[in-house]
């Protein structure tokens, strides 16, 4: 008996515990509503931020746009975009061009943005000095509609993928660095969108022209899931439930697809050989509005899907057995999770080629702001990668114009130390550095 209170002596550490328990029930409401009000203060600003960013790489380019004028410039080049033909004031119609054949087109070559029809053909429409105001500034709400614009919302729409694939992936393997680049997801496709470019460059001549467009996005995607389920495989029997052996069995399948990729170069003519060279850098350049719905209707069916996913990550997130015990199937999980990344970052690399580090960047940075809960990581990381990638493309086409940067370098650039820094934090904490 204890000689101050007269309770057993046994009873003080269990009504301690009792008290600690109770306070800690009484205080996970209020740390949930914290961590919600966090996630959407975050998600508000950063849509904030999004909209800016838009709105000021639109106004970049060789011919650069005051903010006063952009709104004028945006509303007459959407009422153009409703006449079926080129106002005649501006000289015709002024056509878009470019790659014909299996590889991603290129639009029609912006001031913005110029490519190699600039510089054989310009067009007298952006002339200002052979016409009048009016037609100068139909010229340019003309390349602010069609090529500015689409590029912009393409920049926001594969940043975004590509960020929650990354998401998905370090859900789905437990770890902080996995991303589909450095585990030979992306390399899947574009190995895969290589092989139809060179080996099986007639195949599309059989198919209906209908057909022909999805012809290239389609191998892309194969690439990506074989490459995704093999990892998924290979990981788990050459190394289990190590990180290193997942990372080093990415990174030789990587190496593997980047040889095929080296290989069809070599096989390849100059035609194909310049379209290859995009797949290897990565581009924005083939921005088109069909494009862009598509990559937009595919993100939003998977986006439909998050709720699930993001709870059924945070439960595997305390691994397979306890993810099971609350019901989870693990193995349709990795499933529908695998054929989500699958599709998203073969859509991105089918029409952008291979650009890096987005999705190991984004999900990392959501995680230092709102913490780990994918019900937060998911839908933010899709907002942060789309701000990424719109800057990284911004700098690519006005650093050094005319001429324009592979974006995938400036993605490398912000990635590559990051990835670094995330590699010394692991081993520092699993005690493999001093």
């Amino acid at each position: 008996m204890n000689a101050a209170s007269g309770a057993p002596v046994g009873a003080l550490p269990t009504a301690a515990v009792a008290v600690a328990v109770a306070g800690r029930s009484a205080g996970e409401p209020a740390r949930r509503s914290a961590g919600r009000w966090r996630g959407r203060s975050a998600g508000f600003w950063l849509g904030l931020v999004l909209v800016l960013a838009a709105l000021a790489a639109l106004r970049l380019g060789a011919v650069p746009v005051t903010w006063a004028r952009l709104p004028g410039l945006l509303a007459e080049g959407a009422g153009q975009a409703l006449r079926p033909l080129w106002p005649a004031s501006v000289g015709g119609s002024v056509p878009m061009t470019g790659a014909t054949g299996s590889g991603p087109a290129v639009a029609a070559d912006d001031p913005a943005s110029p490519g190699p029809a600039a510089a054989a053909d310009p067009s007298p429409a952006f002339d200002t000095t052979r016409h009048d105001t009016a037609s100068a500034d139909a010229a340019q709400a003309w390349v602010l509609w069609q090529l500015r614009l689409p590029r912009v919302l393409l920049a926001l729409t594969v940043g975004a993928a590509l960020g929650l694939a990354g998401a998905l992936t370090q859900g789905l393997f437990r770890n902080p660095m996995a991303d589909p680049g450095l585990l030979g997801v992306s390399a899947g496709a574009a190995c895969a969108a290589a092989l139809m470019l060179t080996v099986f460059a007639g195949a599309e001549q059989r198919l209906p022209p209908a057909w022909r467009l999805w012809l290239l996005p389609g191998a892309a995607f194969a690439g990506a899931l074989a490459v995704c389920g093999l990892l998924d495989r290979l990981a788990r029997w050459l190394a289990p439930g190590s990180v290193a052996g997942l990372l080093l069995t990415g990174l030789a399948l990587q190496a593997l697809t980047m040889a095929v990729v080296g290989l069809c170069t070599w096989l390849a003519t100059d035609e194909q050989a310049r379209s290859l060279s995009f797949w290897t850098l990565g581009s924005l350049a083939g921005a088109r509005w069909s494009v862009l719905g598509l990559l937009a209707l595919v993100l939003a069916a998977v986006a439909l899907a998050l709720p699930r996913l993001s709870t059924a990550l945070n439960a595997l997130a305390l691994g397979e057995a306890a993810a099971g015990h609350v019901g989870v199937d693990v193995a349709r999980l990795r499933r529908r999770v695998s054929l989500a990344v699958a599709l998203l970052v073969a859509l991105a690399t089918a029409w952008c080629g291979l650009i890096g580090f987005i999705g190991l960047m984004a999900p990392h940075l959501v995680r230092l702001v709102a913490g780990p809960d994918q019900r937060r990581v998911l839908p933010l990381s899709m907002g942060v990668g789309a701000l990424l990638l719109l800057g990284a493309d911004s700098l690519a086409r006005t650093l050094a114009v005319p001429a324009e940067l592979p974006v995938g370098i400036f993605t490398a650039l912000l990635g590559a130390p990051m990835f670094m820094a995330l590699l010394r934090g692991r081993l520092r904490q699993a005690g493999g550095a001093a």
